[in-house]
């Protein structure tokens, strides 16, 4: 076994022997109680960054926890076809390499290129999954565009459809000029304008003018006169199609349903009413003309989540989704339990989004996409030909036959010709179907009737309207049940500093930096590679310095995974430290020690004890059995209610502060005694049957946390002759339960007073600056017969752990010797500990005030330093801050050196 840990070469090889052996997989036909898990489906053009590592290492946890409780546990991958973020990749990787656009190809061409890049580059994230341990069930994994899943969109939309909840209609919508569709509402993001303000925009060379409201005249037809309409975007006029009034309007009852002029093209544009996007008092409470004036104008601005386009409310005939009657029932849902939100201080914005619920515009003008599966029915009698023009004229069907067939109910012994919509659906759409398009529905699989409704949807808070309400109205709608009975939204990943992750502040943390460590240089080299200004990379540059100016050590996955996981304790926010993350790496080394030492003193024929006696155990195996079930109950409880914070307190705790610090330290005594001894040879034996059961039980509490490490060590453990019931790997073994023969609460009480007793030594120790060699006799002063009966009993303990010659139990009567230091551990007992003879007290005083004159030497030159005049406003902020910083350390290095005078003054006056 390998010294020290190395996180490379314990991971190298695990994850691959796992898939492999099919412990990934679930069985429909399993008897077990089902737990299921979708995976957020990650964007195919996506690559892994620290919230995909946060939601993965959640995930994965929980799912390894239920699959070692029991439960027939399925997690399911997917990917998500992305459709603005993958065509606008394409379109570039086109432009790029051939010169061609997509207008070029046509459709079918282009929708050809895009498979054919995602097979070639698409889903590099899944694979990156695999780094981080996901125990993912490859098995049934996915793809938003693939067959079952289109089968189950389309599906979905003739049945919504049919039911009236989807319809068509000419409504302002959010459109983007740079993608050229329209987006949601919840893809809006908005700045707020005070005047005039110029702004930089994608596609325009220079600032564009915002904050200014400009009037313009379109004449109406039959001699009407003219409109005056007023729009904050004139450079868009062009493209007007309609202009849209308040219906309560009263200035503009009379042109309902009546037609402007364009004054270019002189198109008909259509007056249209909408109460919600028009605003009757702003402006001449008309949205669109020919210049009548222009004045400042304080504003709302909506920008595209995805663009940074700006975005035109415009008017577009689209396909939209009735979310009324949806949201109401997804309000009741958490009402009466069926779906449960935690943390719970997420229902209010549950309850007030889901209330005030605008209806879903669901399609857009994109090439890569479900095609929307609608067909527009043109009359050899209709007087106009245009497509679309007719809202009644549209069929809908789950493919052109259906179509055709609807049409010639819908307009009998009419000639007709049909012809698809151009326009795709939204990619949100297919992912809100995602919980059981996964399990192949409509189809009534194996799956869908043992895995559907799944157990738990965790995600980011971000998105819990972009994607969790929705899933929640689907699911609801389609198939008559919430697709999931709780909601766990997980906290968004900050820098140390709390600040949003952002490639500009030099600030974005990619897990496999993490895992395998990156030099200072090469996360520079990572900047370079992006498309920052030469400004924003030279600040980048100096984030990164100032952050990880030694770059980022390897810390392996085990010790991301549980750094992530612990943090969630932060609400919603995580201030993700990385040097946390180092401290986890430098305690899985500390689990590899504590196997190391196990191996060793277990020796090469040691098989573990098929029963354990408990009651006939030394005091310290009881105790740390004990222990041991209270960490396996206050994990489990703790990951019941998904408190993962508490979970990793408990495990770490047991280990750290019990395992390793206390029971392997106190045992090291009994294991290096003599074999020849009978009694001592007994109590070797049940001390070694206790300690490989701490470890089996430890790591087997551990796995869903930190897969890699704990199967690794696992491995490495002495086996059970002839044991049947120890499985192939870690993973599917069962999770620790508590075992009652265990409980032992006055062990426990007693083993207070113990590690009280050594917590008041070590700290007299380090007051008269003792080093580890040196080793005092030590005398315990009780009040009590019950605690001196305590102490006696745990004497042995105590000097192994404090590093004491000898110990001596004391009643109230007795006076400890001279030259002693004293502590107090509580109203029944003191320690004392002999320094004399062992501790100059005169050389220790000399020394310290040597070390007290050089301290306040650099004290006051720091602060002369700092009380020259002008020094607040001439010196830079960064040197006020190290020099603040310098005297304040020198000032707790000052007060720990007085501290330590009077306790060796002390000490002389106690000795003379």
């Amino acid at each position: 076994m390998a010294k020290a840990y190395n996180p490379s070469a314990v991971e190298a090889a695990w994850y691959e022997w796992w898939e492999k052996s099919g412990f990934f997989v679930a069985d429909a036909n399993s008897k077990k109680p089902p737990f299921v898990i979708v995976l957020p489906p990650p964007n195919v053009t996506g690559a892994l960054h620290i919230g995909h590592g946060l939601t993965s290492s959640i995930e994965d946890t929980i799912i390894r926890w239920r699959r070692m409780s029991g439960d027939n546990a399925l997690w399911v991958p997917g990917m998500d076809h992305a459709g603005i973020a993958t065509q606008v990749v394409v379109e570039k990787k086109l432009m790029r390499e051939r010169g061609l656009t997509r207008h070029d190809l046509g459709r079918e061409q282009f929708n050809a290129e895009v498979w054919k890049w995602k097979d070639e580059y698409g889903g590099k994230i899944l694979n990156q999954e695999r780094r981080l341990g996901a125990s993912l069930d490859w098995s049934r994994g996915c793809f938003t565009m693939d067959d079952k899943r289109s089968k189950a969109v389309t599906e979905a939309f003739v049945r919504l459809y049919k039911e009236g909840l989807i319809y068509r209609d000419h409504r302002l919508v959010n459109w983007d000029c740079i993608l050229r569709t329209a987006i949601s509402d919840i893809e809006v993001d908005y700045i707020d304008i005070k005047g005039r303000t110029l702004l930089k925009v994608p596609g325009y060379k220079s600032p564009v003018e915002f904050g200014v409201l400009t009037s313009f005249a379109y004449p109406l037809e039959e001699n009407l006169g003219e409109i005056v309409v007023a729009t904050t975007r004139p450079e868009t006029m062009l493209g007007d199609t309609a202009i849209a009034v308040h219906p309560a309007d009263q200035r503009y009852m009379h042109l309902h349903n009546k037609f402007a002029i364009h004054p270019f093209n002189r198109r008909k544009l259509p007056i249209i009413c909408d109460a919600e996007l028009v605003d009757p008092n702003f402006g001449t409470g008309a949205v669109k003309g020919l210049y009548r004036g222009a004045e400042n104008n304080e504003m709302r601005l909506g920008t595209c989540s995805r663009s940074d386009d700006i975005v035109e409310p415009m008017v577009k005939p689209q396909w939209f989704v009735n979310c009324s009657d949806m949201g109401r029932e997804a309000c009741e849902a958490v009402e009466d339990g069926r779906l449960e939100i935690i943390p719970k201080q997420f229902e209010a914005d549950w309850f007030r989004w889901m209330r005030n619920i605008r209806d879903w515009c669901i399609s857009r003008q994109l090439w890569w996409g479900h095609r929307v599966p609608a067909w527009y029915v043109t009359l050899e009698d209709d007087d106009l030909k245009e497509f679309g023009v007719y809202v009644d004229h549209w069929v809908v069907g789950r493919n052109e036959v259906e179509a055709l067939t609807e049409a010639g109910t819908k307009f009998p012994g009419k000639k007709y010709h049909i012809e698809q919509d151009q326009d795709v659906l939204d990619t949100w759409f297919s992912s809100g179907l995602f919980p059981f398009s996964v399990m192949c529905w409509p189809e009534n699989t194996a799956d869908m009737k043992t895995f559907y409704p799944t157990s738990l949807l965790e995600t980011g808070h971000d998105i819990i309207f972009f994607w969790v309400a929705r899933m929640v109205m689907l699911g609801m709608k389609l198939t008559g049940e919430v697709p999931f009975k709780q909601v766990y939204l997980h906290p968004m990943v900050r820098d140390a500093h709390g600040r949003k992750m952002s490639k500009s502040l030099g600030n974005v943390i990619d897990p496999l930096e993490v895992i395998n460590g990156i030099t200072l240089e090469d996360l520079h080299k990572r900047l370079e590679r992006g498309n920052l200004d030469r400004n924003e990379l030279d600040i980048a540059k100096a984030g990164q310095k100032q952050d990880f100016p030694n770059g980022i050590a390897e810390c392996g996955t085990d010790a991301l995974r549980f750094s992530l996981v612990a943090y969630t304790a932060q609400s919603d926010k995580i201030n993700l430290d990385i040097q946390r993350v180092v401290g986890y790496r430098h305690w899985c080394n500390k689990l590899w020690n504590a196997i190391r030492f196990a191996m060793l003193n277990l020796g090469t024929d040691f098989l573990p004890s098929e029963n354990l006696d408990v009651k006939s155990l030394p005091c310290g195996c009881k105790w740390i059995l004990s222990v041991l079930n209270k960490a396996i109950s206050k994990t489990v409880t703790a990951m019941e209610v998904y408190d993962f914070s508490s979970a990793t307190s408990a495990v770490y705790s047991w280990w750290q502060y019990q395992l390793c610090d206390v029971f392997i330290e106190i045992i090291k005594p009994v294991m290096s005694a003599d074999d020849n001894n009978s009694t001592s040879a007994s109590v070797k034996r049940v001390t070694r049957d206790t300690l490989w059961i701490c470890l089996d039980n430890g790591l087997r509490l551990l796995h869903p946390f930190m897969p890699f490490v704990t199967e690794e060590l696992w491995q490495r453990l002495p086996q059970r002759l002839g044991d049947s019931s120890r499985k192939e790997s870690i993973m599917i073994s069962d999770y620790p339960t508590v075992i009652k023969e265990w409980i032992d609460d006055e062990i426990e009480s007693q083993m207070v007073l113990i590690e009280s007793s050594v917590r008041s030594l070590r700290s007299l120790r380090m007051a008269y600056l003792l080093l580890p060699k040196q080793r005092p006799e030590a005398f315990l002063l009780c009040k009590t017969d019950e605690v001196a009966t305590v102490v006696e009993k745990g004497a042995t303990e105590i000097c192994t752990l404090a590093s004491l010659a000898s110990l001596k139990v004391l009643r109230e009567s007795d006076v400890p010797p001279v030259g002693c230091a004293v502590n107090i551990v509580n109203e029944h007992l003191s320690v004392y500990l002999l320094l004399r003879g062992i501790v100059d007290a005169q050389l220790e005083l000399s020394k310290l005030e040597k070390k007290k004159e050089e301290l306040i030497r650099q004290q006051e030159a720091v602060t002369k330093k700092m009380n020259i005049p002008g020094y607040r406003d001439k010196v830079p902020a960064n040197i006020q801050e190290e020099n603040l910083s310098k005297l304040n350390k020198l000032m707790a290095e000052l007060s720990i050196v007085e501290e330590a005078n009077e306790n060796f003054e002390k000490l002389l006056a106690d000795s003379s």
